[in-house]
């Protein structure tokens, strides 16, 4: 779990292996040392039955050799969860009933995936997730609704509408991101100095 308690953010834990014939395994970045440490309890069989989705982010090439080791069944290297998300979509799609489903990484990378996992009739039981790495945000503007990834500083300028945004602690699980509030609202112009708060 993350430092400090925020009652609206999710309580994350460690993976651990779970009977089913199905695992869908989602990370980022060093979300890829969660997947090695959970290899380390594995039967010998469950990665025939896993299909890994991962996002290296800044963690470039450092653990997708070791991912692919593991021999998964299916093993997709992408760019960003936006060109990850179709095939997120179709594995969900076309899962059976058993799936389980496991999260690491960023906050912002397992918010997103829990909510498609949800919405595609997978019980929260049956969905772990484990925080690894950075503590970056995502954040939804209140003001114009758009959503800023990898926010790291606080204050910071909304990538959609420009204004001086607040980070809140408050965190949505409908729409996976923290809330980011107009700063100067009540005296245009005061912007107090951005510090980076999020690493």
């Amino acid at each position: 779990m993350l430092e400090g308690t925020i009652p609206s953010r999710p309580v994350y834990g460690a993976l651990e292996i779970r009977p089913g014939r199905l695992h869908l395994i989602v990370a980022d970045a060093e979300g890829a040392e969660a997947i090695l440490d959970l290899a380390a309890s594995a039967p010998p069989d469950f990665f025939a039955g896993a299909q890994i989705i991962y996002l290296p982010k800044k963690s470039g090439d450092k653990f997708v050799a070791g991912l692919e080791q593991l021999a998964p069944a299916q093993l997709y290297v992408g760019p960003s969860y936006e060109a990850a998300l179709p095939r997120l979509r179709r594995v969900l799609a076309g899962a059976h009933m058993g799936l389980q489903v496991y999260l690491a990484g960023t906050e912002g990378l397992m918010g997103q995936a829990m909510l498609e996992a949800t919405q595609a009739g997978i019980p929260h039981s049956a969905i772990q997730a484990e925080h690894r790495g950075s503590t970056v945000r995502r954040v939804q503007c209140v003001h114009c609704k758009g959503i800023t990834e990898d926010v790291t500083h606080d204050p910071f300028r909304c990538a959609h509408c420009g204004l001086h945004l607040f980070v809140r602690d408050h965190y949505s699980r409908r729409i996976a991101a923290f809330q980011g509030v107009r700063v100067d609202a009540e005296d245009p112009g005061n912007i107090p100095e951005s510090v980076e708060r999020f690493r």
